[in-house]
């Protein structure tokens, strides 16, 4: 029973919600989800989209390639610049209306390479 090669992992503990379940760290000094971006072409796709909405139109906006944290900064530029209210659903921004034109331009006007789809 004693440790012959100083192996110290973590094997099995039934004490949840302090580790991380990717790199095994601590959850306060874990850099898993902050570092993770996800992976594009280069393209920011906007996408129009009423179906399960009531009829209500929003703009998918899907290709970013942000974090998360800066994800949610680049959402609340983009939908003040519009007037509008969204969300943000994993690395899609949701921004409501059907403002594809001004989004198109205002993306331009930051360097990205847009793509207008849907509807």
């Amino acid at each position: 029973m004693s440790k012959k090669h100083g192996d110290t992992r973590l094997v099995y503990s039934t004490d949840t919600g302090n580790l991380c379940g990717d790199c095994g760290k601590k959850l306060s000094k874990c850099q898993c989800s902050a570092e993770k971006v996800p992976d594009t072409d280069g393209i920011v796709r906007l996408q129009r989209q009423v179906k399960g909405r009531n009829g209500k139109p929003v703009v998918l906006i899907t290709g970013l390639p942000l974090a998360a944290a800066d994800l949610k900064l680049f959402a609340k530029k983009l939908k003040s610049k519009c007037g509008v209210g969204g969300s943000i659903d994993g690395s899609t921004i949701i921004i409501q209306g059907d403002k594809r034109d001004q989004l198109k331009q205002e993306l331009q006007a930051m360097g990205y390479q847009v793509k207008p789809g849907g509807g």
